[in-house]
């Protein structure tokens, strides 16, 4: 078998759907679920004067009361003493004023770097920059990082883990490459300075006094005047061959308090009432540049948010007229994922409902649009699960049986791949559910051309692919709530025991 593939699609099995026993109920209020609903409500969301549903902003609190509003009508409760929201107590920092000098190169914010640590220093710091490359015992015995800069080759690694073990040994801060190639860097540039006015939005904490510069390969090769294919081999097990450089920074930091929910739908269970699955997207983008263009965010992530809505109305519906699912049920639209997945952290470490009685979480970021691997296959019915054995290897069987019985998608898994660069299980909200041993399964088209650029508007959306996925998502969502059994956990965040 195709390691990327699911071979369960009905064809690929010699059946057809008609052949499977299907639900009728579940089929019944799965088909409340339409491109022409997903379409109006994406249409108000995604709309110009959402201005990119940024957190904390007006629009994000716009945004937040119309789901509010929709899950009321639906007759959910909410959850947080009768109150659809969860208060995030998120401040915006703002940076006003970030150096970095290396040798005589004075490097030009958001454009030679992104700062992406925390510091707040009234004078500049003067110290050296040594390159360690790759993070280990062997080459940290190497290197003296004690007070310095320190240059970190992370590309494809946890760098939050790495940038631990650096500060741990002494080091005063990293220059660090995440990524390889000019292109992937220019674009994370360009977000942070679309950003910069408005400032970085995080939970109120103590300055951490942690300055971490991202930097592309290149440039990274040039602050040591090295070939960028030297500074590689050298980072493996060699980092003192690199000559070190006269260094010099500094970080002045201003905070303001922002206003910011997550918003929660709540309907009750039967029998298994004190069980909760959990259903959720996050409804904020990035807001608007800093030429006064609008990031729309239609498929990232206007599209989960709709499906989430179009999904508690058909259980809701169901529940209504005698269906009502053995488990509870929570809809979370959660606030801040662009910012460093802060609403679902905020809600993970400070649940509604006891982390131990939550079976499972279902996370739709991005079901809207066709990829860049599918834009020229015949069929384009797809989508990529993540994550779905990582924790359970019952929940992937639930999902794939599913779709042989209902919708037939190609069931992507290339991006569960260990060895996966992109690292989306680990960039979503599902992750902060993971953390605490909860198996999830996370839906996504993949990335495009609009991914994170003003381009990303509702005109482009593949609505009847949309709801296909959506239904999807439904029928799987439905046999959780209702199986005797919630999913064993029986794997761990890690696939390297397997």
């Amino acid at each position: 078998m195709n390691k990327r593939f699911a071979l369960t699609g009905a064809l690929a099995l010699g059946l057809s759907l008609g052949a499977i026993a299907q639900n009728p109920v579940q089929v019944k209020y799965a088909n409340t679920i339409t491109a022409e609903d997903l379409k109006e409500y994406l249409t108000f969301l995604a709309s110009d004067e959402m201005k990119g549903r940024d957190t904390g902003s007006p629009e994000g609190l716009i945004a937040a009361n119309y789901l509010a509003d929709f899950y009321k009508s639906l007759g959910l409760t909410g959850p947080v003493d009768g109150s659809y929201f969860q208060a995030v107590p998120l401040v915006s920092s703002k940076f006003d004023k970030v150096t970095l000098q290396v040798g005589k190169s004075k490097l030009v914010e958001n454009e030679d770097f992104v700062f992406v640590g925390d510091a707040n220093m009234k004078k500049a710091s003067k110290t050296e920059l040594v390159f360690l490359g790759l993070v280990n015992d062997e080459n940290l015995a190497k290197v003296d990082v004690k007070g310095k800069l320190v240059g970190i080759w992370a590309v494809g690694e946890r760098s939050n883990n790495l940038l631990n073990a650096v500060m741990d040994a002494g080091a005063a801060g990293a220059v660090i490459v995440t990524m390889e190639g000019q292109a992937n860097f220019d674009r994370i540039a360009n977000r942070y300075k679309s950003l910069a006015g408005r400032g970085r939005v995080g939970f109120d904490q103590a300055t951490s006094q942690r300055p971490v510069f991202m930097v592309s390969s290149e440039k990274m090769g040039e602050l040591f005047g090295t070939p960028v294919d030297v500074l590689k081999e050298a980072a493996k097990s060699n980092p003192s061959s690199i000559k070190s450089q006269k260094a010099s920074y500094q970080v002045v930091k201003d905070k303001t308090p922002l206003e910011a929910y997550n918003v929660l739908g709540f309907l009750e269970g039967t029998d298994k009432k004190e069980e909760v699955l959990v259903i959720s997207s996050h409804y904020d983008h990035v807001g608007v540049s800093s030429t006064g263009e609008v990031f729309n965010g239609a498929d990232d992530d206007g599209s989960g948010t709709v499906s989430v809505m179009e999904i508690a109305e058909a259980f809701a519906t169901a529940a209504k007229e005698g269906h009502r699912p053995r488990r509870s049920i929570l809809f979370l639209n959660v606030t801040g994922e662009e910012k460093g997945l802060l609403g679902s952290q905020h809600y993970s470490e400070n649940p509604i409902f006891p982390i131990a009685n939550t079976v499972n979480n279902i996370n739709i970021d991005m079901v809207g649009r066709i990829d860049y691997e599918y834009q020229n296959a015949e069929n384009k019915d797809y989508v990529y699960v993540i994550g779905s054995e990582m924790l359970s290897t019952d929940l992937k069987k639930i999902n794939e049986y599913n779709n042989i019985t209902y919708t037939d998608l190609i069931l992507d898994y290339r991006y569960d791949a260990e060895d996966d660069p992109n690292r989306f299980y680990y960039r979503s909200d599902h992750y902060n559910f993971a953390k605490f041993d909860i198996p999830v399964i996370f839906f996504f088209n993949g990335v495009h051309d609009d991914y994170h650029q003003v381009t990303d508007t509702v005109d482009k959306i593949e609505f009847p692919l949309m709801e296909k996925r959506a239904h999807l998502i439904f029928h799987t969502a439905w046999d959780l709530a209702n199986r005797e059994n919630r999913t064993r956990v029986d794997g761990t965040n890690t696939r390297t025991d397997r």
